[in-house]
Parts: structure tokens; sequence; C-alpha cells
């Protein structure tokens, strides 16, 4: 397979190290003295707090999301939801749809989305209507990559949501990570650019 890459991009360490850092600024930012402000009311019954459900976007943020959610120090919650917008091409449909949902309920919770790249935002901009629908009271949006040159669709995050991003990457077709092209490269350890005859 590293005979198809033109680039390596990210490096395994890289990679590594930058979501040491983005589990360390969740942490912080969703611990229950930070959400609350207020040490009584942690300790109260009625504490506005509760742990964060965590939603990765299957597949493609599958391996981001385990690495991230062993380094965030926090009790959390896992759940998966699955978008179909690119099915084996290379450029995203632009008709997201949500063909497997959440099982866990995510009303009056903050909800983080780990994505495994956000380029257009149609996708982005779907699920989170979508868990807005369902009641959550925060919607955060983690991303391994982040490709704002190919941005259509201007999404908005709920609450006192965060966008926390990994690398800004450059306008490439990239696998790798859990990046796949035709559902093939998502074991490569890094990230990186796929030869365009490989697709084309």
């Amino acid at each position: 397979m590293e005979d198809h890459i033109e680039k390596i991009l990210f490096t395994e360490h890289q990679i590594s190290e930058r979501i040491t850092e983005l589990a360390s600024e969740i942490t912080l930012n969703f611990s229950p003295y930070t959400i609350t402000n207020n040490e009584e009311a942690l300790l109260s019954s009625n504490s506005s707090w509760a742990a964060p459900v965590v939603v990765g976007v299957a597949t493609g943020a599958f391996l981001f999301l385990a690495d991230l959610v062993r380094k965030i120090k926090l009790p959390i919650s896992v759940d998966f939801v699955r978008v179909e917008s690119y099915g084996s091409g290379t450029v995203s449909s632009g008709k997201p749809k949500i063909s497997c949902d959440l099982k866990i309920d995510v009303t009056g919770k903050h909800v983080i989305l780990v994505e495994d790249i956000v380029d257009t935002g149609n996708t982005l901009s779907c699920l989170i209507k979508h868990l807005k629908s369902k009641g959550a009271s925060s919607i955060s949006v983690c991303t391994l990559l982040d490709k704002p040159s190919k941005r259509k669709v201007n999404f908005e995050l709920v609450g006192e949501g965060k966008f926390y991003c990994g690398f800004e990457c450059p306008d490439y077709f990239v696998v790798g990570y859990g990046l796949d092209f035709a559902e093939l490269y998502r074991n490569l350890p890094y990230v990186g650019i796929l030869k365009p005859e490989m697709y084309s």
C-alpha cells in the first residue's frame, strides 16, 4: 500500500502528539468544574454536569476516536453514527444521509462529534442538526483534519460547543489513519496523499 502513497502529510508521531494535545483541551473544557463554574453546584444532586457523549462518525473516525478517548481524563460515553456521503468516489455527493443512528440518549448532554475530516461541511451540518433535534445541550466538533478550502456549508455549533482541529489539510485526496478510498488504506498509520492514478 505504501507504493500507492505520493507523500506522507502527517506522520504517526505527529498524529499521536496532536491527539494528546486535543485530549488535554477537551479534558480541561469539559471537566465538571469548568462546566458548572460552581463547586456547590458540582456537589449538588441537581448538578448540571453530566458525562459528555463522544460520537464517532463511522467509519473514517474510528482510529482517531479510539486514540482520542483513551487520552481524555474524564468519565465519557461513546457511541457511533454512520453517514453516507462519498460512496466509493473521491468527491462528496453533497447529500449526506444518516444510515445508522445513535443508541445513547443525548438529551440534555454535551456531545463531542469526532470526524476524520471536515471539507464541504455538508455532513457535519447534517449531523449537528440531527443531534440538536435529539436535545443535546451542546455540540462540539473534534476533527483530525480540516480542509477549509473545500467548505460549501457553514455549520454552527450548539450551545457552548467548541471546534477542535488536529491539522489543517491542503487540498489533496488523502488516505490513512481511518481515511479511505473505496474502503482501502484505512489501516495506514499515517495520513498521506494518494497517487492520482490510484483513483482516476
